[in-house]
């Protein structure tokens, strides 16, 4: 096992049991709660969420012990030779065979965290509105778009790597950074119709609240949608995506059935301060700039890791596999730290827009309410796992901005 391996593995172990401490032992919530949440929010918060993280920590270790064992211990090279002989000595066949093979394992093995944390997880605190037979419905969608995908993904790889020996990680770098553009542009208009309902809103209210905040950013919007969420739950939210034509500003029809129409004027600013602060193509520049950095150690990992004459053997793809599960988490803090800042100045744009501090600061307050979240969560699992701030965090930088 070389440095590159002992590094990630060691760095991956000592952040999963610290994050499965914290989650055990969370600690006193921080005095500020009591001010904007009761101490039966706070525990309820922490209830919920503290299964959730045990769902997380379970099933990456699941997998990640799933791919040490077929990579060291000697079970993937096995099934590559299963590959090869039932392909009939066909290359391509059996990098197929062998990329199926591991693919049906990892879905197995993280189907019963997927299915308690989504569906019964969901339905005992209230939150989920779905049936089983439309759960399984969701599940089998992603999963045939996840292996499209992946598939394509797979086949590209290898194909690259017998194209381009010494440079191969330049141009899996650069198809890699194709496909984030690519995704950007299509997931809205492709992927996620497969999932929901959108329909453009049509409440004169909303559309004349979207309208004077679109004058006051100096900033056209395309489109307001509303999203069907409430066949699947009843948690409120709304984000923002694409570019160009195909940006929007998506809204959940729960948070227009359950929030008064200021607390909604304060998401759609929101949104619309991610758009004004270029968040999109910031996100995509941090994708590109970390996608070389992470091709060029894949690069030098397999050359230690693996022998290579005219092609690399199928079951290279289990060796990537554990790469990148290993990599996405130890990066974890950093890709959550990027995202978090953008979080942060698109809340004091958005106070900036609306000029109602009340508003923003209630919308806080409730979402963390009615989403059951955990307001005052353990500084490590804050570092190390949060994509936006905790709801106490959120209202400190809105009232600050306000000042």
């Amino acid at each position: 096992m070389n440095g590159i391996w002992l590094v990630l593995i060691v760095a991956a172990g000592v952040f999963a049991l610290l994050y499965l401490w914290f989650t055990l032992f969370p600690g006193r919530a921080a005095p500020g709660a009591g001010q904007y949440f009761s101490a039966a929010q706070i525990e309820k918060g922490r209830q919920y969420s503290q299964v959730l993280r045990l769902l997380f920590i379970g099933s990456f270790a699941a997998q990640t012990l799933l791919l040490l064992w077929l990579v060291f211990g000697g079970r993937a090279a096995a099934l590559s030779a299963w590959a090869q002989r039932s392909a009939g000595g066909n290359y391509w066949g059996s990098i197929l065979l062998f990329f199926f093979a591991v693919w049906i394992m990892l879905r197995l093995v993280n189907l019963p965290f997927r299915l308690y944390g989504g569906y019964f997880w969901q339905h005992r605190w209230g939150f989920s509105t779905q049936t089983m037979g439309s759960w399984w419905m969701d599940y089998f969608k992603g999963a045939g778009i996840d292996l499209a995908l992946t598939t394509a993904g797979a086949l590209l790889l290898f194909w690259i790597i017998s194209r381009w020996p010494g440079t191969w990680w330049l141009a899996g770098a650069a198809f890699f950074s194709a496909w984030l553009v690519i995704q950007t542009l299509l997931w809205p208009v492709v992927i996620s119709p497969l999932f929901n309902r959108f329909v453009p809103a049509k409440d004169p209210a909303v559309l004349g609240m979207v309208q004077k905040l679109s004058e006051r950013a100096h900033l056209p919007v395309d489109r307001v949608l509303i999203m069907d969420a409430s066949r699947r739950t009843t948690k409120a939210n709304a984000y923002f995506a694409g570019l160009g034509r195909t940006k929007r500003i998506v809204l959940y029809d729960t948070l227009l059935e359950k929030y008064p129409l200021e607390q909604v004027e304060a998401v759609v600013a929101h949104e619309m301060a991610h758009w004004s602060r270029g968040h999109i193509v910031r996100g995509l520049a941090f994708g590109v700039m970390g996608s070389l950095l992470l091709w060029g150690l894949l690069f030098v990992l397999l050359r230690f890791t693996m022998p290579f004459t005219l092609r690399y053997p199928p079951h290279t793809w289990a060796v990537v596999l554990l790469f990148l599960l290993l990599v996405s988490f130890v990066s974890s803090p950093l890709q959550n730290r990027l995202s978090r800042g953008m979080e942060e100045e698109a809340d004091q744009a958005a106070v900036a827009l609306t000029g109602d501090v009340p508003a923003a600061v209630r919308l806080q307050v409730d979402l963390a309410a009615k989403n059951l979240s955990d307001v005052s969560p353990p500084a490590f699992i804050r570092w190390f796992s949060y994509s936006h701030p905790p709801a106490l965090t959120r209202i400190d930088i809105i009232q600050k901005a306000a000042r």
